[in-house]
């Protein structure tokens, strides 16, 4: 018994690292293609409608006989996948058109950050001590990495910080839509119904000119080489998405959300060692300062709220 105990949260966090690690190539991948003469659209859409045909035919499957779970379920399924998936994404690949991937993905996981302001604003209810201080060291965290020289002086364009604060509300959507598991549809063909509906939302904002929707056979630039466009896109998907998302949301099953989302917080840093490892993109030390800061901070914001949940549940 002890060991079974023992063994869930391990292979809980594993999954949830091994999914941060995923996720954090997509930038990688994206960043390619859109200096290559992709759209951010055309990159979001390739992505997310490719990795739903790859997860529709074991969706069906595992949905055999199951279907009618889906009334229960349709209401977590359509947020995943609206601003979980499409929403988060596409914001998060528009961003990088202006920002760097690495301060895009900083920006994208204050998403706790924005949610306690709100909940601030709409309570009119203070947070506890160990949440504003953290809301703090985020924010510092942010103005460091915007201030800091080279690359990251790119993160104060105002429509690269938008777009990553738009991605930062998906990514909070993530991990709520992603813990709910009392409808009763298993990790694979939940993310493949999300990824689905996605993915026709994406296809008719393309398809209606809504959103731009460019692509180019020019071959792409990762680690120093020159690659086909596909490679880029397989990478895309069946690595950063597929697999991550499968991954995130299984890892979300076993740890929960609040749990889950402190591991997947190491997304950011593996996103700065992949910029470095495949893009030659070397953060200044004011980055690694704002990138420690902004990790810390996240992480005390969700502590405080953890103390503050324990507190409330005691004095009743």
């Amino acid at each position: 018994m002890g060991a079974s105990t023992r063994t869930v949260p391990f292979a809980g966090f594993t999954l949830a690292v091994g999914s941060a690690a995923s996720f954090a190539l997509s930038g990688v991948f994206a960043s390619a293609l859109i200096a290559a003469g992709w759209s951010a659209g055309a990159a979001a859409a390739a992505r997310i409608v490719c990795a739903a045909i790859v997860l529709a035919p074991p969706t069906a499957v595992l949905m055999r006989g199951r279907w009618p779970l889906l009334r229960r379920a349709w209401r977590a399924v359509v947020l995943f996948g609206v601003l979980a998936v499409a929403g988060c994404q596409l914001a998060y690949f528009l961003a990088i058109a202006y920002i760097p991937p690495s301060i895009a993905l900083l920006i994208e996981f204050m998403g706790p950050v924005l949610l306690m302001l709100w909940l601030w604003g709409r309570t009119r209810i203070p947070p506890g001590a160990v949440t504003l201080a953290g809301a703090a060291l985020a924010v510092a965290g942010l103005a460091t990495v915007s201030l800091g020289g080279g690359e990251g002086a790119d993160a104060l364009h105002p429509l690269g910080v938008a777009f990553a604060l738009v991605a930062a509300i998906g990514n909070a959507a993530y991990y709520a839509a992603g813990a709910t598991s009392d409808h009763g549809i298993a990790p694979l063909p939940f993310v493949g119904l999300g990824l689905a509906v996605a993915a026709i939302l994406l296809m008719i904002a393309c398809a209606s000119g809504a959103l731009p929707f460019a692509v180019s056979a020019a071959p792409v630039r990762i680690a120093g080489a020159e690659l086909p466009a596909v490679v880029a896109v397989a990478g895309m998907v069946l690595v950063s998405t597929v697999i991550a998302y499968v991954l995130g949301v299984a890892a979300s099953r076993r740890l929960g959300a609040t749990v889950a989302s402190f591991t997947g917080y190491s997304e950011p840093l593996f996103g700065i060692l992949w910029t470095i490892v495949l893009l030659a993109l070397v953060p200044t030390g004011r980055q690694w300062l704002g990138a420690v800061l902004i990790v810390a901070g996240v992480v005390a914001v969700k502590l405080g709220e953890l103390l503050s949940a324990r507190t409330r549940r005691s004095a009743r």
